[in-house]
């Protein structure tokens, strides 16, 4: 039974969550927002805005990669609830620090301190992720799970489409960073906030740092010592591989699709409403896996990567010379393809693993997807090397997520997790 400060604990992680996602792609939105100005009047290239948009993504989502085992050491050794707060405390020091590259005092170096203050950014994102998904074991009945993760994860989708809206539209109606780093500061204050009323959560203080890195080690060797789960974690690793990719692309890709098709005045805004078509398609797919596919039925999962891939490589080919109605019903179809991907993965290794290390299983799926993310993000860096136009990346981001594919193939068989050790 979960402790009597539930019903007080549940609500404020729900806030305290939402405020800290809106404000992770609220600021990220901001930061890139000039650089849409910046190309329509000439003054940057379509590789320009790739490569910083490749950057911020990768640096934000490497804390996740190197400081995976640490952070679930903090989590276990202190509350969780302290470190929902410690997460959001980070996040006001990155954005302060990011606040300071954009004025006077940092002079040339301003851009430097702006990729520093969002990799802080990243770090408190890092030890806040295990703590509100670890928590809510300590703060809800076990009946209401899987419904609190369903709560935490669709406001989470909720805040990064919000989030990334209302960044760009600040900025279109100020022009001003100074202005989008303090509501950036002011949303994790916010956070901060809920999250601080919260009633403390138990803690481990046997939990040592020396045991928690080998502890990791040991539970990725066996989850990968499963043919089948291993398989389920890189196509999870795909999925996240080609959104940060497309994440980091579309910008640059919109602005073409969108001079294409004749649109004079772009703004940081509308480039938002084509990431809601992307959302969109994510939603319906995720609602169909749901009707269309048991827990553990994987038969369609390589399919459904071949038409994410042949989604990614026509919005390179169309772009935006059909005029935008294609464009759009190609980003919801791509993403209900994604959908249709990801949720059957999920379950299935949440299905299939050993449930009494189901905290370490999402830890080590965690790690995987975010090497995805930052591999992305370090894939269109390099992609702009060769001087490609942001159509060409997406027709080449679908080659490649079609080849991986082609090399993945799923175990038809359900994974036995006495034989598989995990």
């Amino acid at each position: 039974m979960a402790p009597k400060s539930s019903s007080r604990n549940y609500p404020l992680l729900l806030v305290g969550q939402f405020l800290g996602a809106f404000g992770d792609n609220f600021l990220l939105k901001a930061i890139l927002g000039p650089l849409t100005y910046a190309l329509a009047e000439g003054r940057i290239t379509e590789a320009h805005v790739n490569g910083e948009n490749a950057l911020f993504n990768l640096v934000f989502s490497l804390p996740f990669i190197l400081l995976a085992p640490f952070a679930g050491f903090l989590n276990d050794r202190m509350p969780k609830s302290t470190w929902l707060v410690g997460g959001n405390v980070l996040k006001i020091a990155g954005a302060g620090v990011g606040l300071l590259g954009v004025t006077r005092v940092a002079g040339a170096s301003g851009h430097l301190v702006q990729v520093i203050g969002y990799t802080v950014v990243g770090v408190g994102a890092c030890v806040y992720s295990p703590a509100k998904y670890g928590i809510l074991p300590e703060i809800v009945p076990t009946e209401r799970l899987v419904k609190a993760n369903g709560t935490v994860e669709m406001l989470t989708l909720v805040a990064i489409v919000s989030g990334l809206g209302l960044g760009g539209i600040l900025y279109d109606r100020t022009l001003s960073l100074p202005a989008c780093y303090g509501a950036g500061i002011a949303l994790y204050l916010a956070a901060l906030a809920c999250n601080g009323a919260m009633t403390r959560t138990p803690h481990n203080p046997a939990a040592r740092l020396a045991r928690s890195l080998p502890e990791f080690g040991r539970n990725f060797a066996l989850l990968f010592g499963s043919r089948r789960l291993a398989r389920i974690l890189v196509g999870s690793s795909l999925f996240w591989f080609a959104g940060s990719t497309l994440k980091s692309a579309l910008q640059g890709w919109g602005l073409e699709a969108y001079t294409q098709a004749g649109v004079t005045h772009i703004t940081n805004f509308k480039l938002v409403l084509l990431v809601l078509g992307m959302v969109a398609g994510i939603v319906l797919g995720a609602y169909l896996a749901g009707r269309l596919h048991r827990t553990g039925d994987l038969s369609w999962s390589r399919r459904y990567a071949f038409m994410m891939a042949l989604g990614l490589g026509s919005l390179g080919l169309i772009g935006g010379k059909l005029g935008l109605a294609a464009p759009v019903a190609v980003l919801v179809a791509t993403g209900a393809a994604s959908g249709l991907l990801i949720v059957p993965l999920n379950a299935a290794l949440q299905s299939e693993s050993d449930p009494a290390r189901l905290g370490k299983t999402v830890s080590v799926q965690n790690f995987t997807d975010y090497i995805g993310i930052a591999l992305g993000a370090a894939y269109l860096s390099l992609l702009t090397r060769f001087n490609l136009s942001p159509n060409q990346d997406l027709v080449v981001l679908g080659v490649t997520v079609a080849v991986i594919t082609a090399a993945l193939r799923f175990p038809g068989r359900r994974a036995d997790p006495a034989q598989a050790g995990v």
